[in-house]
C-alpha cells in the first residue's frame, strides 16, 4: 500500500498567464522585464501584435521578446499569446485586481469581487465534472461523513458539518490533527472522509488520510494540486484557483472550496428521493420561523 512517506511532492496548479508573468517579474532580465511590463499593462493589445509589434512596443529587440516567452515557461511567442488569449476569456485579468496602498476602500472593494469573481470562474472552468460525479455518488451511499482540514481549510470542513441535514446521514468536521488521527482510527468500510487543503501537500493531514485508507473508509480529497493528499484519495476533486502572492490576498482558495462543498451537499440531497426533499424543505420552514420569532401557522 502505498505510504505517505513515498508520495511523490505536490505539482502546482495551471495559473493564469499574466499572474505568471507579474509572478516571474521581479527574476526577469531588464530587457526581458520591459516585455513583461507591457503584458501587464496592454494584454488585449499583445492579441493583436505580431512578434515585430510587440518587440516595438517594449523597445526590445524579437529575440528578447521569445527569450521572455521562453523565461515564463512558453515555447515561443505564439504559444503564449494563445494562452493569454485563454486567461482573458476567463474574465478581468486579476492581475489588473492587484491591491495597492495608495488604493481608497472603494478602490478595494472593486479590485477584490473583481478577482473573486475572475478566480472563481477559472476554478468552474477546470473542475474535474467526471470527478464530481464520482464524489456525489461515493456521498450518497456513505453510512457517515467526516471533514478533515486545517486553517481556512478548516473553516471548509465547519461548513461540509453545517450542511448535514443536505447530506441525511451522521456528519463531523475534524481540524485538530489529534482527533483527526483518533477519528479516522474508527472509521469503517461505508464511512467517508473528505480532506481538504489548498496546498494539497499538507503532511499531518496525508497522515490522517492514510490511516482512513487503512481503516477501509473511502476517502474524498477537496485540494488546490495534486500531491501527497490527493494521492491517497479515492477521488479527487482539484479545486484550482489563480494564485496570487502579494501581501492582500484574498481567500480565493476558502471560497472557491466552499462553493464545492455547496455543490456536493445539493446533489446528493437531489438523490435522496422525495421523502428526504419533503423533509428538508420542513426543515428549511421550520428554520425561518425559529430566525422570524413566528410560530408556525401564526398568520397576518
Amino acid at each position: 500500500m502505498t505510504r505517505v512517506e513515498d508520495l511523490a511532492e505536490p505539482r502546482r496548479p495551471t495559473q493564469n498567464v499574466l499572474e505568471l508573468v507579474r509572478a516571474a517579474l521581479p527574476d526577469l532580465r531588464k530587457s526581458d522585464a520591459k516585455v513583461a511590463a507591457v503584458v501587464l499593462a496592454e494584454p488585449f493589445g499583445v492579441l493583436e501584435s505580431t512578434i515585430s509589434e510587440m518587440a516595438e512596443r517594449a523597445g526590445v529587440s524579437q529575440p528578447t521578446v521569445i527569450r521572455f516567452c521562453v523565461a515564463i515557461g512558453f515555447s515561443g511567442f505564439q504559444e503564449f499569446k494563445l494562452r493569454l488569449a485563454h486567461s482573458l476569456a476567463l474574465g478581468r485579468p486579476a492581475t489588473h485586481s492587484v491591491i495597492l496602498d495608495s488604493d481608497n476602500p472603494g478602490a478595494v472593494a472593486d479590485k477584490i469581487f473583481d478577482y473573486t469573481l475572475t478566480s472563481l470562474d477559472w476554478a468552474r472552468q477546470h473542475l474535474d465534472r467526471q470527478a464530481l460525479n464520482r464524489a456525489v455518488a461515493v456521498l450518497a451511499g456513505a453510512q457517515s461523513i467526516e471533514f478533515f482540514g486545517y486553517g481556512a481549510s478548516g473553516i471548509v470542513a465547519m461548513d461540509g458539518q453545517q450542511k448535514f441535514p443536505l447530506f441525511g446521514v451522521p456528519c463531523r468536521a475534524q481540524s485538530d490533527s489529534h482527533q483527526q488521527i483518533m477519528t479516522a482510527s474508527m472509521m469503517k468500510p461505508g464511512d467517508v472522509a473528505v480532506v481538504i487543503s489548498n496546498t494539497g501537500s499538507n503532511r499531518q493531514l496525508a497522515e490522517a488520510a492514510q490511516v482512513v485508507r487503512d481503516s477501509g473508509a473511502q476517502l474524498i480529497g477537496i485540494v488546490g494540486a495534486e500531491g501527497i493528499v490527493s494521492a491517497l484519495c479515492d477521488v479527487t476533486l482539484i479545486v484550482e484557483t489563480l494564485d496570487n502572492t502579494s501581501v492582500y490576498t484574498p481567500t480565493i482558495s476558502r471560497i472557491a472550496a466552499l462553493v464545492v462543498i455547496d455543490i456536493l451537499s445539493t446533489a446528493v440531497a437531489m438523490r435522496r428521493g422525495e421523502d428526504h426533499i419533503a423533509r428538508l424543505s420542513g426543515m428549511k420552514r421550520r428554520l425561518n420561523t425559529f430566525r422570524s420569532g413566528e410560530t408556525e401557522g401564526n398568520e397576518d
